[in-house]
């Protein structure tokens, strides 16, 4: 009897974990279905550039996982029972229910509006590729001159603000800041950042938290009013809702509370990776959200299963951070260096070969993704043991 693998979501950890337990299981062993709502990869790292009118490389799952023995499953997940191991799929044919015996949960996140009064009505967001396409068709409309407003001052807010500002020069954009701008940055790179934002024209708002957005416009807590014909949100993302009706274990933010091998500490059968999961890193420090988290959180998850599978040691995989990547428009681009922890180092790249830079760790990625079966050849991939398929469905039911 073949093990059942289910995989939830097809971003950069889902995509990795199918491919990693595509890599180092049988298939006559086990069988993989990854359930994913597109056909096509998206590379989210990259929605400012879709946004600001740029057109992206297709990749289809369908030639990714071409004669990997990945079945992909289109549907939105609509449900998960932890304690039935079953998972809800609507697809073209309607609702449909899987069962599985391991199960990776890599739904990710989404847009995160925060409760402020006007962002769902009123702002655009670029947490999903219908975001950043609705985002793109608005300033295409915009005529020269018209105010857009970035709200947030993070990773994604400062990619929006200076892809936008450099792809539109004719536009007045604005970007509001909760804090000092690059404020987590080290010396240099809160330098090098300012002098490329100014030298784009984006004003800066600091120490500025919004209270309200309309549709023409954004007003601070202070009551100050900041014209915008467009606002973009991006002050944080918030995970997928599923999981908190599905009986896992969750942390106060609603990710899955996993053990170092991505395991959920209530379900041992499942298995969570990306932003759905709440893990600790250097120092105890739980991981961010973010892309450079969660593909070696894929690959702790697959290898573990795959491990435990076969019966053999369980290998751990050291989660560190080196680098945090800023892209600044097509021609610049911040890599600031950090501790294993993410805290920022003095040394910092700048400049095009910060660009050149950044642009290789996003193909790299999508590369990683696009390939995700090449690797051990067939003899090198364990055998999943009767007896350890029997020890691991036994701890499950435990």
């Amino acid at each position: 009897m073949q093990h059942r693998i289910v995989v939830l979501g097809a971003g950069y950890t889902g995509a990795v974990a199918a491919g990693r337990l595509a890599r180092r299981l049988r298939r006559e062993d086990v069988t993989i279905t990854l359930v994913n709502a597109e056909p096509d990869f998206v590379e989210r790292v990259r929605l400012h550039q879709l946004a600001a009118g740029q057109e992206l490389t297709p990749r289809p799952f369908a030639e990714m996982f071409a004669g990997s023995g990945v079945e992909l499953k289109l549907g939105e997940v609509a449900a998960v029972d932890a304690d039935r191991k079953t998972v809800s799929v609507d697809g073209a044919a309607g609702r449909e229910e899987l069962g599985y015996d391991s199960l990776v949960y890599a739904l990710g996140s989404g847009w995160n509006h925060g409760g402020v009064p006007g962002v769902a009505d009123h702002a655009h967001e670029l947490s999903s590729r219908p975001g950043a396409l609705r985002l793109r068709d608005r300033l295409a409309a915009l005529e020269a001159g018209r105010p857009v407003v970035v709200v947030g001052a993070g990773l994604t807010g400062l990619e929006a603000a200076t892809e936008i500002a450099e792809a539109r020069p004719d536009l007045d954009v604005a970007l509001v800041a909760r804090g000092a701008l690059g404020d987590w940055l080290s010396e240099k790179g809160r330098g090098h950042l300012r002098k490329v934002v100014e030298r784009l024209g984006v004003t800066v708002h600091e120490h500025q938290a919004v209270a309200a957005v309309a549709a023409d416009r954004v007003t601070t807590a202070d009551g100050a009013v900041v014209p915008a014909d467009v606002t973009v949100w991006t002050t944080g993302f918030a995970v997928h809702p599923i999981a908190g009706a599905s009986g896992l274990a969750l942390a106060g933010d609603g990710r899955i509370v996993v053990d170092e091998t991505m395991r959920s500490v209530s379900h041992p059968d499942v298995y969570a990776v990306g932003d759905a999961a709440l893990a600790a890193g250097p120092n105890d420090k739980p991981l961010r959200m973010s892309c450079a988290s969660g593909v070696p959180m894929a690959w702790q998850a697959a290898d573990a299963l795959a491990a435990r599978l076969a019966g053999v040691e369980v290998p751990r995989i050291a989660i560190r951070y080196a680098q945090q990547c800023v892209s600044l428009g097509r021609g610049e681009a911040l890599i600031q260096f950090v501790t294993a922890d993410d805290q920022a180092k003095e040394k910092a790249l700048t400049g095009r070969f910060a660009a050149r830079y950044k642009e290789l760790i996003c193909k790299g990625a999508a590369w990683g993704v696009a390939h995700p079966t090449l690797g051990l050849p067939a003899r090198r991939r364990p055998v999943v043991r009767q007896e350890a398929r029997d020890a691991v469905r036994a701890e499950a039911v435990a």
